[in-house]
């Protein structure tokens, strides 16, 4: 097979769904050998924040010399970018090898994998074929029944911000939620961001019923920040002022629940001084988080998919521009709560221009036009990203703002069609 019928088997329709339960991830795996049992994980759940926290927390054992796995979803430009080594994806040859050995086990299952359940099972060969000292794990939805859970207790399990998400298939309460991404608890280490007494309750019984000892952030500890579009400076105890190139008001809060877990990490003789958690995470990479992709218009794309995560960026946006109007292009998938993500940004918006990502999930423009139109700001539906993002540098001018957010899905997209009204 070559790179695109190997993409193809993948993401074959014979895959598609969601389908809860271990069963099927632990059979691929048991027909494999078992990878997972050779490898060594930090485990990570949350409703935002879980893919800044995986990097920040790799960058840093990556600075201190460890081979280290990441493992993440969805991807910005590419599937490759879900399974990297020290910062390196996998290669199309390895994905093609690896994708050939897994097949006829994969193809022989009764009760066939996901898609996601076969893509974790890649993952684990892949890392271990690369000797990974430790494996940077991020769940992809939930926690206790995610096909990542089948790892046996992680070195450290990390719980970045709980909000509403999924809440079809986790449960509708936020309890119901929080218990969901309490399930990556075994044992050990757990460190939480925190959050309502609700959410800390629930992590609370699961460490007692499994014995895991919990630890939280103290963002206390946290002295002084200036956040820039260029990322951000923060003084953190005792590592003193610490540079971050990621621009989100609510960044340095993710860099320090990383810093705690690799202080547990250190804790268990995992060696890694100063200077490593330093530089490791002055050397952070994450796209599609806040990121500023030009300055004339300023264009930031940012993949906030849920309430929770939308108010981050609007608190972000506000403190970047004050009360500056700004022009969205919006995409969201079609389960999407629209009016408790929009909420957030509607007064700061001048325009809404609707895009739609090519993703199954993703919502119909004109449905997206008549829901944004009900807030009584100007709506233009695009049928295309390259038409949304060219009318909407275009509406905000040289000097304008423009933000595209609602999907981590259309931000390739958004990228492409970027560098070429740019280009143009």
């Amino acid at each position: 097979m070559g790179i695109e019928k190997t993409l193809e088997y993948i993401h074959s329709v014979k895959w598609l769904g969601s389908k809860p339960g271990l069963e099927r991830t632990r059979e691929l795996l048991t027909s494999l050998g078992n990878p997972e049992k050779s490898l060594k994980f930090v485990h990570i759940a949350g409703t935002n924040g879980k893919g800044s926290t995986a990097a920040c927390i790799a960058a840093v054992l990556q600075q201190a010399g460890y081979t280290t796995g990441l493992y993440t979803s969805p991807f910005i430009l590419q599937f490759n970018e879900r399974m990297q080594v020290n910062g390196e994806q996998i290669s199309d040859d390895e994905l093609i090898r690896l994708t050939e050995e897994i097949r006829p086990f994969a193809d022989a299952m009764q009760d066939s994998p996901t898609e996601f359940e076969l893509i974790t099972a890649l993952a684990m060969k892949h890392f271990l074929y690369k000797n990974c000292d430790i494996v940077v794990l991020e769940v992809g939805m939930g926690g206790e029944l995610d096909s990542t859970n089948v790892i046996d207790t992680p070195e450290v399990a990390v719980i970045t911000t709980i909000g509403y998400d999924h809440v079809k298939e986790l449960g509708p309460t936020i309890a119901d939620i929080a218990g969901a991404k309490a399930g990556i608890i075994k044992g050990g280490d757990v460190v939480i961001y925190g959050g309502s007494r609700e959410v800390e309750n629930v992590f609370e019984h699961a460490c007692e019923k499994h014995g895991a000892k919990l630890h939280r952030a103290e963002f206390s500890r946290i002295k002084k920040q200036d956040i820039s579009l260029e990322g951000a400076k923060f003084e953190l105890e005792p590592y003193g002022e610490l540079a971050l190139p990621l621009a989100g008001v609510y960044q340095p809060k993710n860099a320090t629940l990383a810093i705690t877990a690799i202080e547990l990490l250190r804790e268990k003789g995992y060696a890694i001084n100063d200077f490593d958690i330093i530089n490791g995470i002055a050397h952070v990479h994450w796209p599609g988080r806040f990121e500023v992709l030009g300055k004339t218009p300023v264009f930031i794309l940012d993949g906030a998919h849920n309430p929770e995560g939308v108010e981050a960026t609007a608190n972000s946006l506000r403190d970047h521009f004050g009360e500056r109007k700004i022009v969205f292009v919006v995409a969201v998938m079609a389960d999407k709560d629209v009016d408790s993500m929009i909420r957030h940004i509607v007064p700061l918006a001048e325009s809404f221009f609707a895009v739609r990502p090519e993703y199954p999930r993703a919502m119909d423009v004109k449905t997206l036009a008549a829901l944004l139109a009900n807030y009584n700001v100007p709506v233009v539906a695009c049928d295309t990203i390259v038409k949304g993002v060219d009318e909407a540098i275009g509406s905000a001018g040289e000097s304008g703002i423009v933000c595209a957010l609602g999907s981590l899905y259309f931000s390739a997209d958004i990228r492409a069609a970027y560098k070429q009204r740019m280009d143009s």
